[in-house]
């Protein structure tokens, strides 16, 4: 679903979303969006066509839609994986599937037959040999097996021939090179202590543990021998099936990790790529290798040689972990798939995370290596170089491409899974490819031919809205373009029916949502598209609304070098407090601003936002307690927050209104609003009285003189709107000292205080004493009076 908005209607200028920015003033209000009047929806590029649903259409790296082939699904096996498919001659496929492990036979009706089963967790190879037999790698235990295609019963790991079994191999070294000649002065009758030494190393092996053996690709050069690529370590090995009784050879062995794919060039080479530090070996005939590239990935996953002799390989993984085994394969043990987001899975083990992207480099002789093409999201599992270009199956998102030389490229295929695993040709004249997959294990024909449609993504308009003129790019030719629309997301369910684009018009009915859809016609090409609409106007909604007394907004420019006053966060409650009407917390309306503490001042602040994105002002209404009508306070307020000054305004209590216009974005009869009130709040200048300040020094008997003596201390204090918080008063000037009302409990209008002045407070003192006391009401507003005793009295002042 997209939410796209553009005011203009050139359509290339118009690409993806039209967004307005701002800078913040110092009060840290966010302006709406600029978005009155018809909108344009536009869909331009690859990246917006590749949201949509394509069906036989090619969707190119330069913004078209072109016709394609189609994709059928022939075959839903009950395994997890298909890790691999090969085809005979006669068209019969043989697809290799994980969890369970089985090779299937597909015949043109498309029935399976089940041609072998194992224990294994994964036949991850199968290959057709030129003696017509099947041979299927299975994994962990690493072993290849040859199968008779035609043979009616299922065969097994015991009824089947083992023509290469990799844990031997690596415990008969020996027998991995070509044997070497008996030394003629060895004599016959020699102790034969090669055959017990041999059992007694067969006794231990019986008590290690189980080594994992990976065999990740197999094929075969034209005297039919089958080259096998392994990995753990990284070698490749060569079989003859027909000589059964000759040991596999070691025709090539690495540094690296992996062995990960084969493809023969022109020359009778074997080109090779690892998993380690991604190289791409050039091996000729005799077994020596000569690196050809080394990409900054660590994996070769895939290989494929063009008919100029050019070699594509894909590029995966971090060199900076270590992915075995490399994704999707797993070696003994569980399979955890594990969703990452809509669209994309992760298959992990304890020692494997998914490779991010791919990068495919075409690498031609006497050429510097290039990126052809790189896909942030896609991870390539197979390769194959075609007339037409490189097809590429990739996972994370099922996702077919053909990619060119010069790095254009078209997606051309949308799996029904989530990852696309293996490929091989048809033997159709018309050059179908059949392709395995994984999440769902199913056999799937590509490039039939069919229809040629694209849907393309759901329009959210975001209210309702009507639909006007469907804009097409210049150059589009043979196409149909139709419309549906909406009030829920989904477009399966309570849309209306697919109606005909007439006179570049969208007849569907007004919705909120909508989407269009592309017939094309022998030849016929789509480039961008848009759509104009216009939204039914919603009223503005005024979230929320906080008032804080004693706080002003800060100006916008300060003198750096000035003092700065102490500052008032004004936020709004948090969601789950009662009483507090929720909106996005991720809104800028919800940032805490920053206010100035000012006695004298009252600032607002509210949240608002208007469905449409139209722009908004404000009016701000005040309403005393006990009265009816609401009196302006301020209009045309554009910002989020407004400042007032309290002393103009009498004291009482309040509540303040907002409301919100979008008459900026409309005519004067379209315009909404929308309001909401504060809750009560008090204004409160005046400061609390105080009366009846009375201070008498007691009479005391000392030895010397002075003579010190404590003070008694009465008086009244009284405030006309709201409770007295707390009093403190000073001698001579001097600190103040804090008071409490006769109860101890301050918090009424009205208190009465009685305290007395202890004797060491008058320590060196003699003569008149001035004292002074203040008391503060719950605003802050600060009473003051002062009197004199001692050795002379006076009233309070």
């Amino acid at each position: 679903m997209v939410k796209a908005t553009c005011p203009h209607s050139l359509l290339r200028r118009c690409i993806g979303y039209c967004v307005v920015s701002a800078a913040l003033a110092a009060s840290a209000v966010t302006p709406s969006l600029h978005a009155q009047g018809t909108r344009l929806w536009t869909q331009t590029r690859v990246e917006d066509f590749e949201k949509g649903t394509p069906q036989g259409v090619a969707l190119t790296s330069d913004g078209q839609i072109r016709e394609g082939p189609g994709l059928k699904e022939v075959l839903t096996t009950p395994s997890t994986f298909v890790w691999s498919v090969a085809v005979d001659k006669s068209g019969t496929a043989y697809v290799g599937t994980g969890s369970p492990a089985t090779v299937q036979r597909v015949g043109a009706d498309g029935k399976p037959v089940t041609l072998f089963d194992t224990h294994d967790l994964a036949v991850q190879v199968v290959r057709v040999g030129p003696d017509g037999n099947v041979y299927a790698a299975t994994m962990p235990s690493g072993k290849v097996f040859k199968l008779n295609p035609a043979a009616t019963a299922k065969q097994d790991e015991s009824t089947a021939t083992v023509v290469f079994d990799a844990s031997r191999v690596a415990e008969k070294g020996s027998e991995t090179k070509p044997a070497a000649k008996p030394s003629p002065d060895k004599g016959k009758d020699k102790p034969d202590t090669d055959k017990d030494k041999s059992d007694a190393d067969k006794d231990k092996s019986d008590d290690k543990p189980e080594v994992k053996r990976y065999i990740w690709d197999m094929t075969f050069d034209p005297a039919g021998r089958l080259y096998i690529a392994t990995g753990g370590p990284a070698v490749i090995y060569r079989v003859d099936p027909a000589k059964t009784e000759q040991a596999p050879e070691e025709f090539f062995k690495s540094d690296e990790q992996h062995i990960r794919a084969l493809a023969w060039d022109a020359k009778g080479n074997l080109i090779a790529g690892t998993d380690g530090t991604g190289l791409v070996y050039r091996i000729s005939p005799d077994g020596k290798g000569y690196v050809l590239f080394e990409a900054p990935r660590r994996e070769i996953p895939a290989l494929t040689i063009a008919a100029d002799g050019a070699i594509f390989a894909a590029s995966v993984g971090d060199k900076t972990h270590n992915p075995l085994p490399p994704l999707p394969v797993q070696g003994a043990g569980m399979v955890t798939i594990t969703v990452v987001q809509p669209g994309s899975l992760q298959v992990a083990n304890a020692s494997s995370s998914a490779p991010e992207g791919t990068d495919i480099y075409a690498i031609e002789e006497g050429q510097a290596p290039r990126k052809v093409w790189s896909g942030k999201d896609e991870v390539v599992y197979a390769l194959a170089a075609r007339a037409d270009g490189v097809l590429a199956i990739t996972g994370n998102r099922g996702r077919i491409f053909r990619i060119q030389g010069n790095g254009n490229f078209a997606d051309v295929g949308h799996l029904d899974a989530q990852q696309g695993l293996c490929m091989a040709a048809s033997s159709d004249p018309a050059g179908d490819i059949l392709i395995g997959t994984g999440s769902t294990g199913k056999l799937v024909r590509f490039g039939i031919q069919g229809s040629h449609e694209f849907s393309s993504d759901v329009l959210d308009a975001g209210a309702m809205a009507r639909f006007g003129r469907i804009e097409v790019e210049p150059g589009s030719t043979g196409y149909e373009l139709f419309t549906r629309s909406g009030n829920i997301e989904q477009p399966v369910r309570g849309w209306t029916d697919w109606k005909p684009v007439a006179n570049d018009g969208v007849a569907s009915p007004a919705g909120r949502f909508l989407q269009w859809k592309a017939v094309l016609h022998p030849g016929g090409s789509l480039s961008g598209v848009g759509v104009n609409y216009l939204p039914v106007n919603a009223a503005p909604v005024v979230e929320d609304v906080v008032v804080v007394t004693g706080a002003r907004l800060n100006p916008q420019v300060q003198a750096q070098t000035a003092a700065q006053p102490a500052t008032v966060n004004i936020q709004f409650p948090a969601p789950n407090q009662p009483g507090v009407v929720g909106f996005d917390p991720n809104s800028a309306n919800n940032n805490p601003i920053t206010a100035n503490k000012d006695r004298t001042g009252v600032t607002a602040r509210w949240a608002a936002h208007d469905d449409n994105g139209d722009d908004l002002t404000f009016a701000l209404y005040l309403r005393g307690d006990g009265e009816h009508a609401w009196r302006l306070l301020k209009d045309n307020v554009t910002d989020k927050a407004y400042s007032f000054d309290q002393t103009l305004i009498p004291d009482g209590g309040y509540q303040l209104r907002v409301v919100a216009s979008d008459s900026p974005s409309h005519t004067p009869g379209d315009a909404l609003t929308g309001d909401k009130v504060s809750e009560r709040f008090e204004i409160d200048t005046t400061p609390p009285v105080v009366t009846s300040l009375q201070a008498t020094a007691a009479t005391a008997k000392c030895a010397h003189e002075p003579c010190p003596a404590p003070a008694h201390v009465t008086f009244d204090s009284e405030d006309a709107m709201s409770p007295l918080v707390r009093a403190e008063y000073s001698l001579d000037a001097g600190p103040w000292q804090y008071i409490e009302p006769v109860g101890g409990l301050s918090d009424a209008r009205r208190e009465h205080y009685d305290f007395t002045i202890p004797a060491s407070a008058f320590e060196g003192k003699s003569g008149e004493q001035l004292l002074t006391v203040r008391v503060y009401d719950r605003h802050e507003n600060v009473g003051l009076a002062k009197t004199l005793f001692g050795s002379a009295t006076s009233s309070a002042k």
